[in-house]
């Protein structure tokens, strides 16, 4: 297994950071990993690579200003929510491009906001979907913590915290993590609304409703953050996609807990093997 820093042109042409996990032989499939919000690309390094070792070449990437070491201080960062969604765009879009150059399938792992892209690549031919905790921001469908404390988050602590630093210092409130202050605040409205992004944004749910990619929608008992209502309530919006919902409970893979975000870490390898592996997208290698 070797990896391939790359970048590739933003709609506006920043580059996004990428890095490639590829198999030391030709690909079966290739496979785009979209972060949650608030998770830097190398949270998906392990999961990444377990991957590439079995023959898939594996796309990992930042969405724009998320990341300091990318794309320079936070504070300066124009983005948006919406922008990032076009971000996992793009990268769809070069992880097509090595696809289609291999011969292979293209499977898109969303995890949280970034399964929620797929609304985005309907035009990109994604041959397959696996959503990991993939359910609507909307506070009303969220865990029963989520949507009590929420509302504080949204309309008083983060706007002030914004005000102060110019971007949202979640690691040091440990609440989330550091995002650009346009990102978080176009979220939080989003999250405050029912429709969520279609709020502010109601043309693109015709565009969710071309999607036709086969969806496997990945659920834990435990998620700290959605609760089971979220992830099919979001996926309504996929009218003409097949969607096959699975609930993971830790228990029945010999774990303690899986949460939110528990799928993409290393002692829960299992679930990769058991879950996420017969849902790829594979086809032969390429001579």
């Amino acid at each position: 297994m070797i990896t391939e820093d790359v970048s590739f042109p933003a709609d506006d042409g920043e580059p996004i950071a990428g890095r490639w996990f590829l198999p030391d032989g030709d690909p079966v499939g290739v496979v785009a990993i979209a972060p949650a919000m608030a998770m830097p690309m190398r949270f998906y390094r392990h999961t990444a690579a377990w991957l590439a070792e079995h023959g898939f070449a594996v796309l990992t990437f930042s969405y724009r200003g998320s990341e300091p070491e990318f794309y320079g201080p936070m504070r300066d960062s124009t983005a948006t929510a919406l922008d990032w969604y076009h971000d996992a765009e793009v990268a769809a879009v070069h992880a097509r491009t090595r696809a289609d150059a291999a011969g292979v399938p293209l499977t898109w792992v969303g995890h949280s906001f970034g399964g929620q892209s797929l609304g985005f690549l309907a035009d990109v031919g994604v041959d397959r979907c696996v959503m990991v905790a993939s359910g609507t921001g909307w506070r009303g469908k969220a865990s029963p913590v989520i949507r009590t404390w929420s509302p504080l988050l949204w309309r008083v602590i983060a706007p002030a915290a914004i005000a102060v630093l110019g971007y949202y210092p979640g690691r040091r409130l440990r609440i989330l993590d550091d995002l650009p202050g346009g990102v978080m605040r176009q979220w939080g409205r989003w999250c405050l609304h029912p429709d969520y992004l279609f709020s502010e944004h109601p043309e693109l749910r015709d565009r969710f409703a071309k999607v036709e990619t086969p969806v496997a929608a990945l659920w834990t008992a435990d998620d700290e953050l959605l609760s089971a209502d979220s992830i099919r309530y979001w996926c309504r919006e996929f009218p003409s996609a097949e969607i096959e919902f699975v609930e993971m409970r830790a228990a029945d893979h010999g774990l303690g807990r899986i949460g939110h975000s528990g799928f993409f870490r290393p002692k829960r390898a299992i679930l990769w093997e058991k879950v996420l592996l017969p849902r790829l997208a594979a086809g032969s290698a390429s001579s």
